[in-house]
């Protein structure tokens, strides 16, 4: 099986640190466990991310996927695209909790 090439865009990196920055002040060990949620659940998009549920309801097309990333009592959601056979790039990541991506 190969493995997807995945990237970030300036968005997405930014969701992250933000929602890496809200729970280490609330909780660093949180912060870094969800963190090492992160790194799992992407590792999974690398090996195969057709397993991922379409994201509203297929409406963007077939490459457009949804990662939920569970940790604790929630989680977070990436919205990705499966850019070719070869990559996938991240375009936003969110808290569940949150109304949308932005």
């Amino acid at each position: 099986m190969s493995r997807y090439q995945l990237e970030f865009t300036a968005d997405a990196r930014d969701d992250i640190k933000r929602l890496y920055d809200f729970l280490i002040g609330i909780d660093r060990p949180v912060a870094e466990r969800a963190m090492e949620a992160m790194e799992s659940a992407f590792d999974t998009v690398c090996r195969n991310p057709f397993i991922c549920r379409k994201a509203t309801d297929g409406e963007l097309g077939s490459r457009w996927r949804e990662l939920l990333i569970n940790f604790g009592a929630s989680g977070c959601i990436a919205l990705f695209e499966i850019e070719n056979d070869t990559k996938v790039t991240i375009t936003a990541v969110r808290h569940q909790r949150e109304s949308d991506y932005h």
